[in-house]
């Protein structure tokens, strides 16, 4: 699979304009999924699936399988600390410039509940200055089928101009 963001800035323009013209297909949202995955390759690891993008708000999915789960036989921590970061990276990538740039400084995630079954994680950024650096943090919860949420998690995002 070619890489689309490998000759272009991740962001708005170009996550908003792939995600438009693939989210209407058969399998589009799973091709977009992959192509994120390819773009931050550990990211895809968790398999997990962008079901909604919207410019600032990111909603994905991640089944529970065998490769993400622990000896609990639940979701393993650090799968959960990368959903969170998956999806407040879309988030926060759908409002970025595509002169920006931006990188996770800090992740902070709270465990609640044994992660079982089908997880949702949904997140909403802040508007980005494409003007100056800056520090965000961007949180979101990750609910379980019953809509128990079963982790909470933020993620520190500093996003600045992309060097010229």
């Amino acid at each position: 699979m070619i890489n689309p963001f490998k000759q272009k800035g991740i962001g708005t323009e170009s996550i908003m304009s792939l995600w438009a013209s693939l989210q209407r297909l058969p399998g589009g949202k799973t091709l977009f999924s992959k192509a994120i995955g390819r773009t931050a390759p550990y990211t895809g690891t968790i398999g997990a699936r962008v079901v909604h993008l919207e410019r600032g708000t990111a909603r994905l999915t991640m089944a529970d399988r065998p490769a993400v789960r622990n000896h609990l036989k639940s979701v393993h921590a650090i799968a959960l600390a990368n959903f969170i970061e998956e999806t407040t990276g879309l988030a926060m990538m759908s409002t970025m410039p595509d002169e920006c740039r931006g990188i996770v400084t800090k992740i902070e995630v709270e465990y609640l509940k044994k992660a079982r079954g089908l997880l949702t994680a949904e997140c909403t950024a802040p508007d980005v200055d494409p003007a100056s650096s800056a520090h965000y943090v961007v949180t979101t919860d990750v609910l379980n089928e019953d809509g128990e949420v079963v982790a909470r998690g933020g993620a520190h995002w500093k996003i600045g101009p992309r060097p010229t």
